[in-house]
């Protein structure tokens, strides 16, 4: 009487198969770092100008590999009275929002006005980011970590 034969079974799936993950919330709120370039100081002349222009350059790196659509919003201000009591208030000049695409971990160079009408220390970390995947189907930005206060003092001369 013969032995039926054994066949081995091989399991096997392709190695490229993409596994489809949704990002977390944390993932999503950590795709874009911004950073403020400013002088720490400026010293202007209120005497002859009245008004005290800056220039501010925000950088915005894009952390993932994915297209990211960006948007910047610079009409916020902080609402607690302590915040306007120790930094005390000043205006972005020109386009107060703006939208962009960023490649995976492109780097991109936005150039801002700050204006001043006083002396004093304020914060210029007031813009928000937000940011989302090109490709997910969501109808709102994740807004990104805000890095710490981003201190200038204004002088007069």
């Amino acid at each position: 009487q013969e032995l039926p034969e054994t066949v081995l079974l091989k399991f096997f799936r392709p190695e490229n198969t993409p596994v489809p993950a949704r990002p977390t919330p944390e993932q999503l709120s950590n795709l874009i770092k911004t950073s403020l370039h400013y002088p720490e100081s400026f010293n202007h002349s209120f005497h002859q100008k009245s008004l005290c222009l800056v220039p501010v350059t925000l950088l915005l790196s894009n952390c993932s590999q994915a297209v990211v659509d960006v948007m910047i919003d610079l009409r916020h201000k902080p609402t607690s009275s302590e915040a306007l009591e120790v930094h005390g208030s000043f205006t972005w000049l020109g386009q107060t929002q703006y939208k962009l695409q960023l490649k995976g971990q492109e780097v991109y160079s936005l150039q801002l006005k700050a204006c001043f009408v006083h002396t004093g220390v304020y914060n210029l970390g007031t813009p928000r980011v937000f940011a989302k995947l090109v490709d997910q189907v969501t109808l709102f930005e994740t807004s990104q970590q805000n890095s710490m206060p981003a201190l200038i003092i204004i002088n007069n001369i």
